[in-house]
């Protein structure tokens, strides 16, 4: 059960709480007062903070001024920033997802025109090719909407008005192990299919003046002077060149931009690699009630729970259920009918409740491998206005729906290093660092579990402090609304997983797993 230590674990309620907080993080960053003022806690000053790196050239490293919560905590500002004139003559998109139109529309503040460069077909239509996962749950986390809201305001408002849901937090369920948690304030979620989401930023981003989308294939990129200088693309008769100051590489995970790199004569950034193993099942049932009683929940199962199918629904758009299983390794969900609705009644009882309802159409799968990662931050030779966001850099189990909030907080990345940024044509090291802050924060989160589910020896001890300290968290978030709330910062990325760390989100969680484990 999630109130009990898996044997791995250190008995941490035996330790001082003073060593305790010592041994579990002994470089505590300076916590953001924002996100922890957000959750209840207050936030700590440290004499030591933990410190991200940066570099003069790429790969010779002196520390930032900041620690990684701080700098997470500016990034996830909802205010507009005040640019001059337009300093670039044109910028090119490579990719229309979330990632690349938030990009383009951040571009739209510092070019001339901005130019978004996708398959013919692919900005017009409502389902893009190249997202395979698009008929499986997305999320579209607090952190990401503040940012879209950022760009776009008014953009929840007129979501809910075509049909988006947006639900309170008492139309919320969460599930661990069978047993309901609290029920957190914070869980208020605009609610509809990744479909959806991208059309609608797609149509506030291509209505700028300064925006245009090109129907082409893009296939390599030109450079002059140590900088890109353009990317060639490939029509239907033909290919051309067009002339570019600043390039965005958001072409996803199947990104194109390391091997045009290598074969370049520039370096391809590293790729690390995170086995997950992970299966999907999407299914779509009607929804009669306008406002439901539940309209977001979400079932997980420990590692050592008998059962392994972990689940998540939300009312979406056009009357809709959509229902998602995910398993992991050989145990695959069902795709037919019967064999999907059999395993959502060994759920708990609201999906049951939602499989009850007309199905729609059919079963959809999807399957991911592995979690990656490029490392564009280690690079010592990168050319100049060209930079990667979205899925292109990094893309995480999505079991943690991070993916649309992360490219949200990139393009936020984006704009602060534009908006100090002398000249945008050098090499982007700023970003990259800014950026790093970002994908540290989801790709820890999100690959702990997976990791830690994989292995097959004990790992080091400061490893075993870490997840110990994550796992007193995670259990007391089933019963205390504060913790609760305070983790529920950091799923949502509205604050830095290092907040986690406070000593009274720590110490709140210790006593509250001590009062449980005495009462049962």
């Amino acid at each position: 059960m999630i109130d009990h230590l898996r044997d791995e674990r250190v008995d941490l309620v035996a330790l001082d709480a003073r060593v305790l907080l010592e041994a579990l993080d002994p470089h505590r960053s300076r916590l953001e007062a924002q996100g922890a003022a957000r959750s209840g806690f207050r936030s700590v000053d440290d004499p030591a903070p933990h410190l991200t790196r940066s570099s003069d050239r790429l790969g010779e490293e002196r520390p930032l001024r900041e620690s990684p919560a701080k700098v997470f905590a500016r990034l996830s500002t909802r205010e507009r920033p005040d640019v001059a004139a337009p300093r670039l003559r044109r910028a090119v998109v490579l990719g229309g997802s979330v990632a690349g139109l938030l990009a383009a529309r951040v571009l739209a503040d510092h070019a001339h025109e901005v130019l978004v460069v996708e398959r013919d077909g692919e900005a017009a239509g409502e389902e893009r090719r190249g997202v395979p996962q698009r008929l499986q749950v997305h999320a579209l986390l607090p952190g990401g909407r503040a940012q879209i809201e950022r760009w776009f305001p008014g953009f929840g408002q007129e979501a809910a008005e075509q049909g988006a849901v947006a639900s309170a937090a008492e139309q919320s369920e969460q599930w661990i192990d069978d047993v309901r948690a609290v029920r957190a304030p914070n869980v208020v979620l605009l609610n509809g299919s990744r479909t959806f989401i991208e059309a609608l930023v797609r149509r506030r981003t291509l209505a700028l003046p300064n925006m245009r989308p090109v129907h082409v294939a893009a296939i390599g990129l030109t450079y002059r002077d140590g900088r890109v200088s353009g990317v060639r693309v490939s029509g239907v008769d033909d290919e051309s060149i067009l002339p570019a100051d600043f390039v965005v590489d958001a072409m996803g995970r199947s990104s194109r931009l390391s091997a045009w790199l290598e074969t370049d004569g520039w370096q391809p950034p590293p790729l690390e690699r995170m086995q997950i193993d992970v299966n999907y099942a999407t299914a779509y049932f009607a929804r009669p009630e306008n406002e439901p009683r539940v309209a977001v929940a979400t079932s997980r199962v420990s590692p050592d729970y008998p059962k392994k199918t972990h689940a998540a629904l939300t009312a979406v758009e056009n009357g809709r259920w959509m229902l998602l299983q995910m398993t992991y390794g050989e145990d695959r969900p069902p795709q037919d009918w019967e064999g999907f609705l059999a395993r959502c009644a060994d759920l708990p009882p609201v999906f049951a409740e939602v499989a009850r309802n007309e199905p729609i159409g059919e079963v959809h799968t999807f399957r991911l491998a592995e979690a990656r990662r490029r490392r564009y931050d280690r690079l010592d030779r990168l050319p100049g206005g060209l930079v990667s966001v979205g899925d292109a850099v990094a893309s995480f189990n999505p079991i943690y729906g991070q993916g649309m909030s992360s490219a949200a907080l990139h393009a936020s990345c984006l704009s602060e290093y534009l908006c100090a940024a002398t000249d945008a044509t050098r090499p982007a090291r700023r970003f990259f660092e800014l950026q790093k802050v970002v994908v540290d924060a989801a790709w820890d989160l999100s690959t702990q579990a997976d990791a830690q589910r994989l292995e097959t020896s004990s790992p080091p001890l400061p490893v075993r402090f870490q997840r110990a300290r994550v796992d007193q968290v995670l259990d007391a978030a089933v019963v205390d609304i504060r913790v609760a709330t305070a983790f529920n910062e950091v799923a949502f990325m509205n604050a830095h997983p290092r907040t986690l760390a406070a000593p009274a989100v720590v110490l709140r969680s210790l006593a509250t797993n001590m009062r449980t484990r005495v009462r049962r």
